[in-house]
């Protein structure tokens, strides 16, 4: 029999080895539940976040994310970086990273994580950096530890929380925490998305906590919401806050417009009084403060390079107009409020604001004043009719033209009287149209000719002003893929006509196509949808999860004459249709004429709108039927 003695020395001599081993059992990959890996690239197996806010100006933020890759898509998810600025002291990020097994492959200190600038392509930002994880996985899975901490004085950005990372990614615990040690300091917390989740929410002494395990991945279906409004969240702000020296006490958008305007823009609009004449000089014969701030809008885009600085970067204050003036770039904040300057000097009136901008339109919530939400600035001009707004960081886009990255949505506009929710203009289907006018010939070798213009408006206008600009090959690569139908197509002429003022943008096109046409006896078969064929359909789903949105509609309408060839006649004429939905409509005439050509005339209306799951089989029905009809066959037969 073993003493007491030698068996406690040998279970305290296996002890160290036993815990290293659950150790890495906790990172193998094998372990993970399947069920979440169902539709995942990457697991997050803890996304841990402890928020301290120690005092007024004294914020403190540890984390720790815990990421299983399973293939090169998940990759993205990993996060392995931290950023640093005068204001913002990276304190730790370290990271050891783990192979299929839960067998460390390396460990990474904070001196090794690759340091750069957090702004490519100028100096007045060269504070603001980066720390990332410079790593190439050899295998997968692999799993990625990752603990960070920073310190900061500005207690006016405390972390939003989001529980999930995105599509194609599950979570297995997530938590969040903050405490605060000034009772004043307490959080003000808003919960979306909660329903059909689990989340647990504890109180403690001087914060509060929640948890969430479980979370299984969402697969990314066509025409899926933003995940933003899938997500279970927490938006968090407190009330009393300090940045940089300028406190505030915010309960309302009112109030953070008042602070704004008070402390973060004051003083930053001086330019210098050469430029001042200069622009008064060019809207001397401006008959409206619109003309003027237009002219003022063109000058600025003609004389600066926009710089890519988020709003939560390089902080929320502006450069000053004069410091962007003499380098001649900036972010969306410098040039922003550089024009802002700018339009003042000849007398107009602009507000700064901020708005969450990208092609997925996302609101600012009306009741939860808070600086965490935006990322990106533009200006907003009163007018008589409301507001009109110019985006800064365009060199190319007309006056009072935002298109789809800033449309439709709630946004902050700052007043000298405070804050306010506004929503930006919405381009309605109305507005998204494109025109396509043509004389089409169908040769009896079973060519095509067409000689025509194209014009588009609205978002449309969006997608197709930037061919102005274009070089020769990728236009014709641009013609080649838009009608990727067309075999054998021919470039013959292009030209293009960009009208700013009305928002328009016209292309000439003259083209010919051998074997468009298909010859089968004494018969010639021509596709009549020729210049603008809407075939989409979506994707079928036998199980469809989630709701689906069409976020802009739109109006297509084509009306073309149709050359037949000598010698033929028709024999067949595809019938006149309607088609009648609520996601849109659909109409397709075709009419003999006297002179032996046919008149065809087409359009598609798709209606923006919300839709839940249920109705994904009625919209794909509708756009199956729209997709046949856009194959419709003219049948010729020689006389």
């Amino acid at each position: 029999m073993r003493s007491p003695t030698m068996l406690l020395l040998l279970i305290c001599s296996i002890l160290p080895y036993f815990i290293v081993a659950q150790d890495q059992i906790n990172f193998q990959a094998l372990l993970i539940p399947e069920d979440l890996k169902e539709n995942a690239d990457a697991i997050v197996r803890l996304d841990q976040m402890e928020v301290e806010i120690r005092s007024l100006q004294d914020l403190v933020l540890r984390s720790k994310r815990i990421v299983t890759v399973l293939n090169r898509n998940g990759n993205r998810f990993i996060q392995a970086y931290g950023g640093y600025d005068n204001s913002r002291k990276l304190k730790k990020i370290e990271a050891v990273i783990y192979d299929a097994f839960g067998k460390e492959v390396k460990k990474v200190k904070m001196r090794d994580f690759k340091d750069v600038s957090a702004v490519q392509g100028g100096t007045l930002y060269s504070d603001s950096r980066v720390k990332f994880l410079d790593y190439t996985p050899t295998a997968y899975p692999y799993t990625v530890v990752i603990e960070k901490e920073t310190q900061t004085k500005n207690t006016v950005f405390v972390p939003n929380w989001y529980f999930m990372d995105g599509y194609g990614v599950s979570t297995q615990k997530s938590s969040y925490k903050i405490s605060c040690s000034d009772p004043s300091m307490q959080p003000v917390i808003k919960k979306l998305n909660w329903v059909d989740h689990d989340i647990s929410e504890t109180t403690l002494s001087n914060g509060v906590s929640f948890e969430a395990k479980d979370l299984k991945a969402f697969r990314h279906e066509e025409m899926s919401p933003d995940f933003s409004k899938l997500v279970p969240k927490i938006l968090v702000r407190i009330p009393k806050f300090n940045y940089e020296g300028y406190t505030g006490q915010v309960d309302t958008w009112s109030d953070l417009g008042t602070w704004m305007h008070s402390n973060i823009l004051n003083g930053r609009d001086e330019i210098p009084e050469a430029l001042k004449d200069k622009l008064q000089h060019l809207v001397k014969d401006a008959d409206s403060d619109l003309e003027k701030a237009r002219i003022v809008y063109e000058y600025m885009q003609n004389n600066t390079r926009y710089i890519s600085v988020q709003v939560g970067i390089g902080g929320i204050q502006p450069i000053a107009a004069d410091e962007v003036d003499r380098v001649k770039y900036g972010d969306c904040k410098g040039l922003s409020n550089y024009t802002h300057a700018m339009l003042d000097a000849v007398g107009v009136t602009s507000y700064y604001v901020h708005v969450e901008a990208g092609r997925d339109k996302v609101d600012f919530e009306s009741d939860f004043p808070s600086l965490e939400q935006g990322n990106h600035a533009i200006l907003a001009i009163p007018t008589d009719e409301g507001y009109t707004w110019i985006d800064c960081t365009s060199q190319v886009h007309p006056f009072g033209f935002v298109g789809d990255f800033t449309d439709d949505r709630k946004v902050f506009v700052i007043t000298p009287e405070g804050g306010e929710i506004v929503k930006t203009p919405a381009y309605l289907e109305s507005d998204n149209k494109q025109f396509t006018e043509a004389k089409v010939q169908f040769k009896a070798d079973g060519s095509l000719k067409a000689q025509g213009t194209i014009e588009t408006q609205g978002v449309q206008y969006d997608n197709r002003f930037h061919l102005e600009e274009t070089d020769a090959d990728e236009v014709l690569e641009h013609y080649q893929d838009y009608w990727s139908y067309i075999n054998n197509l021919k470039l013959v002429a292009n030209s293009f006509e960009n009208n700013k003022s009305g928002v328009a943008f016209t292309e000439k096109i003259d083209i010919e196509a051998a074997g468009f046409g298909t010859i089968s006896g004494d018969r010639l078969l021509f596709p009549v949808s020729v210049l603008s064929r809407n075939t989409h359909v979506p994707k079928r789903y036998r199980n469809r999860k989630l709701p689906f949105e069409l976020q802009r509609g739109y109006l297509d309408t084509d009306s073309y004459t149709i050359s037949l060839p000598e010698g033929y006649t028709i024999e067949s004429l595809p019938e006149n249709k309607t088609l009648e939905s609520e996601f849109g409509t659909y109409e397709l005439t075709l009419e003999k004429q006297d002179n032996g050509q046919v008149r065809f005339q087409r359009s598609i209306l798709i209606r923006a709108g919300s839709y839940p799951k249920e109705k994904y089989k009625d919209y794909r029905s509708f756009r199956r039927a729209v997709a046949k009809l856009e194959k419709s066959k003219l049948v010729l037969i020689k006389s």
